[in-house]
């Protein structure tokens, strides 16, 4: 994906979105929609009851979702079934507790057998993560590493050395939600981590404004967009309408006109 938008001289439009979030049936509408409105990844949050990188926003869509009931499983067929309509990249967000308790190669087994291309588990370190990482890879499932302004040399290099697929740049010291102004720190942390790697570089966290994506667009590969995009539809509305609106709300971040 990064290396065709590389070639037509674009960037990557990345939104997150809670699984389950009002419920599953509108996740498997909704990806589709997304595709359609301009992104070229998806990233499909689980949800956890202890998330420590998640603000309000996106912690109440976990709690949404949970109400459900959903297991893991759930949410791998949900991936199946988006896969019978839409060949969008997906990356699953999640927490190492719900991975183990689930069962590392059976996710990795079930995740590629649904049509997933990766996972982001936000509390796992490269350092500790070479059992995940081997196992993703067995299973040709992109592993992700995050990158905080708070991370010193050795651990940026090694988020580079275990990093495939891309890796995430958080703007900002603290948890995911919407912000007035980008921080002044992304653009240092993105030339420390381009440093050490060739791999495309997303920034995400804070990240709510059409003209906040494009400033990422300036120095990052990718720009990842979730609680502005939660928020939205934190909205509710017509429920048939609702994929069709979230989606003309992604097109206006990314610029992707009507």
């Amino acid at each position: 994906m990064f290396d065709r938008l590389r070639a037509r001289g674009e960037k990557a439009f990345i939104p997150f979105i809670m699984a389950g979030d009002p419920d599953l049936e509108t996740t498997v509408r909704l990806v589709p929609e997304l595709e359609r409105a301009g992104s070229h990844i998806v990233e499909l949050g689980v949800p956890f009851s202890d998330p420590v990188a998640d603000g309000p926003v996106i912690q109440r869509a976990g709690m949404r979702a949970l109400r459900h009931g959903y297991a893991l499983g759930d949410y791998l067929g949900a991936i199946a079934e988006i896969r019978k309509v839409s060949d969008i990249p997906l990356i699953l967000f999640s927490y190492l507790n719900p991975v183990l308790q689930y069962g590392l190669e059976r996710l990795a087994r079930g995740a590629r057998a649904a049509g997933g291309d990766g996972a982001l588990i936000t509390d796992i370190t490269p350092e500790e993560g070479d059992e995940y990482r081997e196992c993703m890879r067995r299973h040709e499932l992109d592993c992700v590493f995050l990158a905080a302004p708070t991370s010193g040399p050795e651990r940026v290099r090694r988020i580079a050395e275990c990093s495939t697929g891309f890796i995430y740049v958080v703007s900002r010291a603290g948890v995911t939600g919407a912000r007035r102004e980008l921080s002044g720190t992304v653009r240092p942390t993105v030339e420390r981590v381009r440093a050490h790697t060739a791999l495309p570089i997303a920034v995400g966290f804070g990240i709510s404004a059409p003209e906040q994506v494009r400033s990422v667009w300036e120095i990052a590969d990718g720009a990842v967009v979730g609680s502005a995009i939660v928020a939205e539809m934190e909205k509710g509305g017509d429920a048939a309408g609702f994929p069709a609106r979230v989606g003309a709300f992604c097109r206006w971040l990314s610029g992707a006109g009507a």
